[in-house]
Formats: structure tokens, C-alpha cells, sequence
């Protein structure tokens, strides 16, 4: 089974699955979690928090901290070496370096390296861009959106 590694922006798309309308999206979810079959990273939840995202979407973060967990030793050498490429510094805005808000796209990215996950993003792929599918794709690591990520999966609501 592929691993999934989600993007804050994703996980702002799955917000919009209420889990009174869609209660089954969120038991697969659980499903999919369960199996070590879906993660995120530290980052990501950290941008979620300051958001101000879904409440239901706080909440499954909240009950769900293994999935967001610290980068490991690799993780980190990784995000070194994704960082080590001059473009993709771009990654982390002046306004966050500033301000030092989390920046989670170089984590995102190392984590679907090291894990040999698919990363799933609302971002696109732009020719020249420093954008995480940019970076994905320059690593080898697979990526798709939230609307992929179900089909890949083959859910139906």
C-alpha cells in the first residue's frame, strides 16, 4: 500500500469534508492512518495551527500527533540537501524566515524521499518554480493533490 505524506493546503481540502456529511471519508482516513498508511510531519501541523483551519480538522491533528511527528536524523539530511539546491531556498519566504513561522514544504518533501511516500499538495508543477512538485520532482519522489489522492485510493462519496 502507498504511503501518503499530506501538505497543509491538502489538509485544508480534506476541511471541507465535514465529518457530519462525510463521516465515511473520515473513517477511511482513520483506516488509512491505522495502517501507517498516511502521514504528515511537525510542520504541517504547526501551520495548521495558525491558520485557524476547520475545527474538526484541529481536532483530528490533535488526536492524531504520531502522524505529525519531528523529522528523523535522515529526514533532517535530506531537508539539508533539498535546501542545498540555491532555487529551492525560495521554499522558506523572507517574511517567514522574519517572522519565523514554520515553513513545512522542505519537510514535506524529505519525508516523502526518505519514506519513499507519494506527497500530496494542492501545489502545481510550474516550469522554473520552487514549488513542492518542483522538488519532487527533482528528488524522484511521487506527488499528487487531494482530488488524486482520493481517486488513488478509490474513494467515493
Amino acid at each position: 500500500m502507498t504511503l501518503y505524506v499530506v501538505d497543509t493546503n491538502s489538509w485544508r481540502v480534506f476541511g471541507n469534508y465535514y465529518p457530519e456529511a462525510f463521516p465515511s471519508f473520515w473513517d477511511e482516513l482513520e483506516r488509512l492512518a491505522a495502517a501507517s498508511s498516511l502521514v504528515s510531519c511537525r510542520e504541517v501541523a504547526n501551520e495548521l495551527e495558525l491558520q485557524n483551519v476547520a475545527p474538526h480538522i484541529d481536532d483530528w491533528v490533535d488526536s492524531h500527533r504520531t502522524l505529525f511527528s519531528d523529522p528523523s536524523e535522515d529526514e533532517m539530511r535530506q531537508a539539508a540537501q533539498v535546501l542545498a539546491v540555491p532555487h529551492f531556498q525560495q521554499l522558506i519566504g523572507e517574511k517567514q524566515r522574519l517572522k519565523g513561522s514554520p515553513v513545512a514544504d522542505p519537510w514535506i518533501v524529505s519525508r516523502g524521499v526518505i519514506l519513499s511516500g507519494c506527497v500530496v499538495t494542492e501545489e502545481t508543477l510550474k516550469p522554473n518554480a520552487a514549488k513542492i512538485p518542483n522538488v519532487c520532482e527533482h528528488f524522484g519522489v511521487r506527488f499528487t493533490n487531494a482530488q488524486g489522492f482520493l481517486a488513488e485510493v478509490g474513494w467515493r462519496f
